[in-house]
């Protein structure tokens, strides 16, 4: 469907134009007319599929429609549960209302509170917010509530995983009883479309993708590697390939530090953003990735909904996330508008269980290929059958001599540089399974269901926000 067949207003449709935009998207062609008449949704797609456009273009057409209000007090509220996440909401408010009359800010933690204070003290028809920083600004008197007409939760799965439901209810109890609702997110746990439907007032529910699947427009596949060489195959591979503008992620804040400084050695120039890292300096590292200015960036799971970058075209895994549903996050910061993209992955064979868990979450077996040379000693067990396919097998197309080179294994395999993992990290990680050269020994296999995350504490929640 073209945008100009939804009744959207001309000022809209340019903006959308300018933007290169024509078709809309499956969750845009059913949410937007919903939201113009004033439905309360509950709303899933995958990441990547323009699920922001699907809310905030028809938001903007009615509050440029409703010429009554006093425009001086928030009327949209759009919570998110990270930062970043929240600038690239605003950062679409402006896109697509420019040519309207319409005053957007976002708030989040991390940054100086004042000047938000005194901006807020001008008006503003939106507010995109955090959930931890709304509530200080609340607190202080700098914001009132009480002639909110919509409220948005985008990335509501996101909010149950960090904790931040009992402030959404804080929250809830501070806007209009009346006012409509609006709950986007990549994926719906049974936990969140109850929450939901508790929420909202005959909410009309919106599916457009299978739940617990990747973009098809992103090729996976995964590279099996020792621990140890990582850095020095990630390396290898951003040379010999010409890498440029990849997004990497790492399990941990400090292994995301210690890559940064292996890959600035190499001359690979690259910054890093987790929660360890001031707003500012956050901001910055991502705003000169998307300009070209560095070319790997490394992240945590912190920016995994938080980057929206349309043509990036490929991510990397570093480190398989602790949890399934977070690889679909990860990999879906590439292929999106449609655009094709690649998700790599370095799995070593303590990360067997994070493995299984994500085919398992993502009902398939992701494509092995061993990179020449960097041939793991510690072999990565074989894939367990998901009810039908047998399980994935390496490819070994790229490795024709690799019973020549493996019985010099041990006087050529490249050197653990410092930035590899630490005994701690080990540690920390969540391996739990040893490796197994012995394929044709049997287990049983129980792996937790996907939904079952862990709680952030109350500390990580201020952190995020």
């Amino acid at each position: 469907m073209q945008f100009s067949q939804l009744g959207l207003l001309p000022e809209l449709l340019r903006a959308v134009n300018e933007k290169g935009y024509s078709k809309t998207t499956p969750i845009q062609e059913k949410a937007i007319p919903a939201v113009l008449n004033k439905r309360d949704i509950m709303a899933s797609a995958q990441t990547g599929t323009g699920k922001t456009a699907a809310f905030v273009l028809p938001l903007l057409q009615l509050l440029s429609q409703d010429r009554d209000n006093d425009k001086s007090q928030v009327r949209v509220l759009i919570i998110t549960p990270t930062r970043e996440l929240a600038a690239q909401i605003q950062d679409s408010v402006l896109t697509y209302g420019r040519y309207l009359e319409i005053k957007s800010m976002a708030v989040f933690g991390g940054v100086n509170i004042k000047p938000q204070i005194r901006q807020l003290r001008i008006g503003t028809d939106i507010l995109i917010a955090t959930p931890g920083r709304l509530l200080d600004l609340v607190q202080q008197k700098a914001v009132h509530l009480g002639h909110v007409g919509t409220l948005v939760l985008d990335e509501a799965d996101r909010m149950l995983d960090m904790g931040f439901i009992p402030d959404i209810k804080r929250i809830q109890a501070l806007v209009p009883k009346t006012k409509r609702s609006l709950l986007f997110s990549a994926t719906f746990s049974d936990d969140i479309r109850a929450l939901a439907k508790s929420m909202l007032n005959q909410p009309l529910e919106i599916d457009v993708a299978p739940r617990n699947t990747t973009i098809e427009t992103v090729n996976q596949k995964i590279h099996p590697v020792d621990k140890k060489v990582k850095s020095s195959l990630l390396i290898h591979l951003i040379k010999q390939q010409s890498w440029r503008q990849v997004l990497v992620f790492t399990r941990t804040k400090h292994g995301a530090n210690r890559l940064v400084k292996a890959l600035t050695k190499a001359g690979i120039s690259s910054d890093a953003i987790h929660g360890n890292k001031t707003q500012g300096a956050r901001t910055r590292a991502l705003a000169a990735f998307k300009n070209h200015q560095t070319d790997i960036l490394v992240a945590t799971d912190i920016a995994a909904r938080g980057i929206d970058i349309v043509q990036l075209p490929l991510v990397v895994n570093f480190d398989l996330p602790n949890v399934a549903e977070d690889y679909v996050h990860r990999i879906g910061r590439t292929g999106r508008a449609g655009i094709k993209g690649s998700a790599i992955s370095l799995v070593s064979a303590d990360e067997i269980k994070q493995l299984r868990d994500i085919e398992r979450f993502i009902k398939m077996h992701l494509q092995r290929d061993e990179v020449d040379g960097f041939e793991p000693i510690e072999q990565l067990s074989e894939s367990r059958s998901l009810a039908s396919p047998a399980p994935a097998r390496i490819n070994r197309s790229m490795n024709k001599t690799r019973s020549k080179q493996r019985s010099h294994k041990k006087g050529s395999q490249p050197q653990a540089e410092s930035s590899g993992q630490s005994s701690q990290d080990n540690r920390n990680q969540s391996s739990g399974q040893s490796a197994n050269t012995n394929r044709s020994r049997v287990r049983s296999f129980s792996p937790k269901p996907a939904n079952q995350r862990s709680r952030s504490s109350q500390g990580s929640r201020r952190e995020m926000s």
